[in-house]
């Protein structure tokens, strides 16, 4: 179905995609920061102290400040802001002050045009593809920022979880009814296990932000898929936990975050949804 339209609309979709993926890497740095200097301000003035006076606390947003180097704070020009390319041509490293460009860049950017492009392979050119990537930049970008800082912010999981309902009522790809009920056995079910393992050991297993993804999933899925998806996270955690261990890469009681492997099943799900539902 990709080249229902010929080449070149292939090509053209490949560049869109790379450009959200650009945008998506803005989003996974930016985003955290954001929420960080609002959760500052708002503790202070619940604190009745007065604001910070800071050199970095100027104003900052998805748009602004352009793109600088973290390292020399050089602005980042426009010839080396095109995805892919120019982190290949400037081998991973600033122009300025030679310091190493994260492969998280360019990893980002072909993870969403791959993706992307395999949604529009599946399930062609329709109205329902337009939701389905937007379900699956939300889901790289939560991945990415949960690894990073183990956070899983409301400001994507809650939009996640609404377009899936209405995404759900208007095409049908999942019944209004189960999507509904996805949401609601999603969030719960990770609830009662955050609880249960807590009153059990005292601690805390999981981020809430996990209910809520795994509830934007089931709203996406329907409530049929979320065993599929619980159980293949579970057992890609499991292998990277036991990997990771055994090359001393991250300590037995170091916690390892769940929504990159959640976002990862409710993608393969997504793409596989009749095979795995009948599997499981």
């Amino acid at each position: 179905m990709l080249l229902d339209h010929g080449w070149a609309v292939a090509i053209l979709l490949a560049a869109v995609f790379l450009a959200i993926g650009s945008f998506l890497n803005v989003l996974i740095h930016r985003l955290p920061i954001m929420l960080e200097r609002d959760w500052r301000r708002h503790a202070r003035e619940l604190l009745e102290m007065p604001p910070e006076s800071s050199p970095d606390e100027g104003r900052f947003n998805l748009a602004v400040p352009g793109s600088r180097c973290p390292e020399c704070n050089h602005p980042v020009a426009l010839r080396h802001n095109i995805p892919i390319l120019s982190w290949l041509i400037l081998r991973g490293r600033c122009p300025h002050c030679s310091s190493r460009i994260s492969v998280q860049y360019p990893l980002v950017e072909v993870a969403t045009a791959a993706s992307g492009l395999f949604v529009v392979y599946v399930f062609g050119y329709d109205w329902l593809t337009a939701a389905l990537i937007f379900y699956t930049s939300c889901l790289i970008a939560l991945a990415f920022i949960d690894m990073q800082t183990q956070l899983l912010p409301d400001e994507i999981t809650i939009p996640l979880l609404w377009c899936g309902v209405l995404t759900a009522l208007a095409t049908g790809h999942v019944s209004p009814a189960d999507s509904i009920a996805g949401a609601a056995v999603g969030y719960l079910a990770l609830w009662m296990v955050y609880w249960g393992f807590k009153l059990v050991t005292g601690r805390e297993g999981m981020g809430h932000g996990d209910f809520k993804l795994l509830a934007a999933l089931g709203a996406w899925l329907g409530w049929q898929a979320l065993p599929s998806v619980v159980l293949m996270a579970s057992l890609a955690g499991l292998v990277y936990a036991g990997v990771a261990i055994l090359a001393h890469s991250i300590r037995r009681d170091q916690p390892i975050p769940f929504g990159p492997f959640l976002a990862l099943a409710g993608w393969v799900t997504l793409m596989f949804h009749e095979h795995l539902i009948a599997i499981t």
